[in-house]
């Protein structure tokens, strides 16, 4: 095995394999530029695209703070008058609704964004 793996024998393969590769996956010379539009991935504006994405970035980090809302209201209606418990309800409310402030900002500043660009660049 040792008399195999020789510097000669291992650049002969590696040019091979660097030969070979492209041709086993049928690369071709357009770099896959119309494949975007078969695929429907390239088909949308890039504002478009990134508009898209920060509305689900946006609406998980919504359902996110609405959790930790109704997580706190539960803490609060089983603290049975345990002074400390109904302390922490209070911050996990307080935390969840300025959360819920911060992404409804946060998306009327990107929508605002978005807008502007989206006309500034047409």
């Amino acid at each position: 095995m040792k008399k195999f793996l020789t510097k000669k024998n291992l650049i002969a393969l590696a040019g091979g394999l660097l030969w070979a590769i492209p041709l086993m996956v049928g690369a071709q010379a357009s770099l896959g530029i119309e494949i975007g539009g078969s695929t429907g991935l390239g088909s949308r504006d890039l504002k478009e695209t990134i508009a898209s994405v920060l509305n689900v970035l946006l609406g998980f980090l919504g359902i996110i703070a609405v959790i930790v809302i109704l997580l706190g209201g539960f803490k609060w209606m089983t603290a049975g008058g345990n002074e400390d418990k109904v302390a922490e309800a209070k911050k996990l409310l307080g935390a969840g609704i300025i959360g819920l402030i911060i992404i409804l900002a946060a998306y009327a500043i990107a929508t605002y964004v978005i807008s502007t660009i989206s006309t500034a660049t047409q």
